[in-house]
């Protein structure tokens, strides 16, 4: 008995963990996008055709799988879902992914970044909106929530509006310091303008986030609804590149980074993070999915001043800095939140239940309950509190 209950108790510990590394590796998987993709446009690969062809990548390879492993458990289409996935298709691959990349080509990859850390308050904000999350002022916990959200958002106005001197984080970047401040002076004009366009990436991304926790209630399907996502921004994306590209040499890509970088992020950010975002979104909701934005920052600032030789603004480091710490009080309070979901499913054919325990009587649900609920034809849907 005893060793059962310590692998039922390291089984409930790697349950409640689960979400935290999937996010984690995410945000790795992110910053290899930030420089992949910085380089790729450097280039030449114009934003509109790379956003087609990402999306075009992670489709061929997201639906063989959600064809396959939600074959019998895919809910049936509806008109109320296919209209939010083409809103869906709209937010984060085309009004997102475009204006990412413009405001990304205006200032840097460590500063695009840097600004993501936006994400969260800008998502906790929608989220009360729309009724996702309730604010109580006599909670210490959501008090922190709402102050943290108001210190992150003062951050972003820092990075905005001070751009400052350039600060020197790894000695690599002083063997290009001439170079870089010849060449940043002609794009310092576009300074502001690509920070507007990241900060409106940044509000499409939010709401892609939120639309993405409503669908999931109608359309528990993670696997199928990440493919139409990136079938949808596809279509939506190839539109809006025939509009706003009528040069046909600039769809013309080789065997070099530009056909790396459609691979690389079409694979791991559209297909895999899709999924991977919208069953930690069922089960910690929408806020916890954009927490973990901070890392990223701090691995594409290392990459990109190794990489790219790019150079750090005193504004951008400081404003960042403010962030962070706004975001953590955001994620301190988020962590005092009750659960959203009831089951998490991250292997096939198994649900793991996710440990609730009563403060008064320390009771904890049992793991056959949620197996039972996963294949008894209903939807075992989080309530949003």
């Amino acid at each position: 008995m005893g060793d059962q209950g310590q692998i039922r108790k390291l089984s409930q510990m790697l349950t409640r963990i689960k979400p935290y590394l999937a996010i984690v590796a995410l945000q790795f998987g992110y910053a290899g996008m930030f420089i992949v993709v910085m380089v790729s446009l450097k280039r030449g690969m114009n934003n509109y055709v790379l956003v087609v062809y990402r999306h075009a990548v992670a489709t061929i390879v997201i639906t063989p799988f959600a064809l396959v492993l939600e074959r019998k458990t895919r809910p049936k289409m509806t008109l109320s879902i296919f209209l939010k996935i083409v809103v869906l298709g709209f937010l984060e691959p085309v009004l997102d992914q475009n204006l990412y990349y413009l405001g990304m080509k205006y200032t840097s990859a460590t500063f695009a970044s840097a600004i993501v850390n936006v994400l969260p308050a800008l998502t906790f904000i929608m989220a009360i909106i729309f009724r996702l999350e309730k604010v109580n002022f006599k909670q210490m916990h959501s008090l922190a929530k709402v102050i943290g959200t108001t210190i992150t958002l003062s951050g972003a106005m820092v990075m905005t509006l001070y751009k400052g001197p350039i600060v020197d984080i790894i000695w690599h970047s002083h063997s290009t310091n001439y170079h870089k401040t010849t060449t940043n002076s002609t794009s310092d004009q576009h300074w502001v303008t690509g920070t507007i366009m990241l900060l409106a990436s940044t509000g499409g991304w939010s709401g892609f986030f939120i639309l993405q926790s409503i669908t999931l209630k109608q359309y528990p399907a993670e696997l199928s609804l990440a493919a139409l996502i990136c079938l949808m921004g596809t279509l939506e994306g190839a539109a809006a590149a025939l509009v706003m590209e009528r040069d046909m040499g600039a769809w013309v890509i080789g065997f070099d980074s530009r056909l790396l970088a459609a691979v690389y992020s079409g694979v791991v950010c559209s297909g895999i993070a899709y999924y991977v975002q919208g069953v930690v979104n069922k089960v910690r909701g929408p806020v916890f999915v954009t927490a973990f934005s901070p890392l990223c920052m701090i691995i594409t600032a290392a990459l990109g001043a190794i990489v790219l030789a790019e150079q750090v603004h005193l504004g951008s480091l400081i404003g960042a800095i403010i962030v962070v710490f706004g975001l953590y009080s955001v994620v301190w309070g988020k962590s005092k939140d009750p659960l959203n979901s009831e089951a998490l499913t991250f292997e096939t054919g198994k649900a793991y239940e996710l440990p609730l325990v009563d403060t008064n009587k320390s009771t904890i649900v049992d793991d056959d309950d949620a197996h039972k609920s996963k294949f008894s034809g209903k939807n075992a849907l989080p309530q949003q509190p």
